[in-house]
């Protein structure tokens, strides 16, 4: 079981997010003057293409942002997700250049908001900040890489399982993943009627069970038989790179 985290931020304290909790307290404080926080829902759109990206969203807690991309018949296909380890908005590019895909809150929680112009310009004004955030932008590119690879050589059965456990991992750790079967379908870029036949597999075999609107993972240690290694890839770049900012299942941070 993955320990809960807690998600409300107390006077003072950093909000939860693990790209913010990295940051030193000069660059934090360089921040933090900055910032409105809201609630945001399940199916918010924060960006469409073209728009112009001119606010950074940073998700916390249970928060989760997926990227993605339209294709020409018509379906979306997720590419990565994004939750309480990054932020999604001007974090590759510089910020205020048309958004190419569509970005929408997958899971609600809150949320900080920074204008992409103040981070531009506290970057400017801090080395320190600006080598952060450029190393979580090659996190969340060896993200999108990876999600290339998987979607060419692995099986609908194992992403299905990496897709869980990564949104598992992200939220309150209860076990429930609010996903439906549609929106798996999506995230997979296949047909309802396939990513039903795995999950009716899987709870078959007693690794997950269904609720309305929802997953409930029973067995992870089969889950994460089942599923390619393609999270722990991912992992191990951040650890790398960015150490301490993906989050970890064992401490809920």
């Amino acid at each position: 079981m993955l320990t809960r985290p807690e998600t409300t931020t107390k006077a003072g304290e950093r909000p939860f997010n693990n790209l913010l909790r990295r940051l030193s307290d000069a660059d934090y404080a360089l921040l933090v003057p900055y910032f409105t926080q809201d609630e945001a829902r399940p199916d918010d759109l924060l960006y469409s293409p073209g728009d112009d990206v001119e606010i950074v969203h940073f998700p916390c807690g249970p928060g989760l942002v997926s990227y993605m991309v339209a294709n020409e018949d018509g379906r979306d296909v997720e590419t990565v997700l994004i939750g309480r380890e990054g932020a999604v908005g001007g974090i590759v590019s510089q910020g205020y250049l048309p958004a190419y895909t569509r970005i929408i809150v997958k899971f609600g929680g809150p949320f900080v908001r920074l204008s992409v112009g103040k981070l531009e310009a506290a970057k400017t004004n801090s080395p320190s900040l600006r080598n952060v955030f450029a190393r979580y932008a090659d996190c969340m590119l060896a993200q999108i890489f990876q999600a290339t690879a998987c979607n060419a050589i692995h099986s609908i059965e194992q992403r299905t399982a990496k897709w869980i456990i990564s949104a598992m991992e992200r939220t309150e750790g209860d076990g429930t993943v609010p996903l439906t079967h549609e929106q798996f379908a999506t995230m997979l870029g296949v047909g309802r009627s396939y990513t039903s036949r795995v999950i009716q597999t899987f709870k078959a075999e007693g690794i997950l069970d269904t609720r309305r609107g929802s997953i409930l993972v029973r067995n992870l240690d089969a889950l994460r038989i089942r599923s390619c290694l393609c999270n722990e890839a991912v992992k191990n770049h951040f650890e790398e790179v960015l150490r301490g900012v993906y989050p970890d299942p064992e401490t809920g941070n």
